[in-house]
């Protein structure tokens, strides 16, 4: 197999922060690149699907989410080049970009009708990301904001899907676009299975050597 020097997950970085850099000040071509259901309706603007996973609402969202797919892809590419060979990288991108396209599609599906719902970011193939790792590494030690103490990363993932659960059915309540949030984890989880048919006995496997002390 040959060695790859450079990383597609890095790749996907640098284009995310450029893309995100450029259109912060033209807000109407900025505009145009976000999901809007609305408007994908109406005149068939597929691309946004894909467009509006690149670029972000702030420097803040852009950090967060572009420091969490560093962290996490950096671990992931690697295991899906071990499972699935030479083609692994590409397939962790077509992974990720089809994760921010099905995170957003119960948005879709909620806000066509509504020509003023806009959104953005990569949240729904970030958390894909991280689940999917940790479907992997279920044991892996996380220390999310404001938690004292490290917890296991299952652990994690049980309480962020279901945080992420309630919150998208009381979407008002922080204007937050949680549902790309729960439905890209879930994808996360849907997609380690078919990259790893048997992961769901290595996952139990881990579970049972965990302890709590």
């Amino acid at each position: 197999m040959a060695i790859q020097t450079y990383s597609f997950n890095t790749i996907l970085i640098i284009i995310t922060v450029l893309a995100s850099f450029y259109v912060e000040n033209k807000p109407e071509l900025k505009y145009r690149l976000m999901l809007n259901p609305y408007q994908i309706t109406r005149n068939n603007q597929y691309y946004r699907f894909i467009t509006s996973g690149f670029i972000h609402g702030g420097w803040m969202h852009l950090f967060f989410n572009m420091f969490t797919l560093y962290l996490f892809g950096s671990l992931l590419e690697p295991i899906f080049q071990y499972s699935l060979g030479s083609m692994g990288s590409w397939y962790y991108v077509g992974f990720y970009l089809a994760a921010i396209v099905v995170a957003d599609i119960p948005t879709f599906i909620k806000h066509k009708n509504n020509p003023g719902y806009n959104a953005l970011g990569a949240s729904g193939g970030t958390s894909a990301v991280v689940i999917s790792y940790i479907m992997f590494d279920p044991l892996v030690s996380l220390r999310p904001i404001l938690l004292p103490i490290p917890i296991p990363g299952f652990i994690f993932a049980t309480l962020y899907m279901a945080y992420s659960y309630y919150m998208a059915k009381n979407e008002q309540m922080d204007g937050i676009g949680h549902d790309a949030h729960f439905f890209g984890a879930l994808f996360g989880v849907i997609a380690s299975l078919g990259i790893k048919p048997d992961i769901i006995p290595h996952f139990i496997e881990q579970l049972g050597s965990w302890r709590i002390f």
